[in-house]
């Protein structure tokens, strides 16, 4: 059974942190290049954070470097987004994607956590 789970949404004032987590099940995430994405109704998809396998580095959208973090824990098959100081157009549902780093067409999506970054 393949899954990819997020979880962690919620709703947070202006200001606040949320950590999304992406917990896969039926494969091992240190094979994959796992990437965080949003979407806002009526609006296409949107690249937010990838995580490199080689070396855990984080890859982020300019406008978010600084408030956001990405990593990965192995162990507990699961990739993190901490958010801080989370702004209203921040809110979202977020996806995770799963990539085999070589059999690339091997791609797993979760179903999405809301965010609502609301006072």
């Amino acid at each position: 059974q393949v899954q990819l789970v997020e979880s962690g949404g919620g709703l947070v004032q202006p200001g606040g942190s949320l950590r999304l987590s992406c917990a896969a099940s039926g494969f091992t995430v240190d094979s994959y290049a796992v990437s965080w994405f949003r979407q806002v109704p009526g609006k296409e998809r949107e690249g937010v954070s990838c995580i490199d396998v080689r070396d855990d580095s984080g890859h982020y959208v300019d406008s978010l470097k600084g408030r956001f973090t990405i990593s990965r824990d192995n162990a507990k098959n699961t990739v993190y987004l901490q958010m801080n100081s989370l702004k209203p157009e921040d809110t979202a549902v977020y996806y995770c994607n799963a990539q085999h780093i070589t059999l690339s067409r091997r791609e797993y999506w979760g179903q999405g956590t809301q965010v609502t970054v609301s006072s």
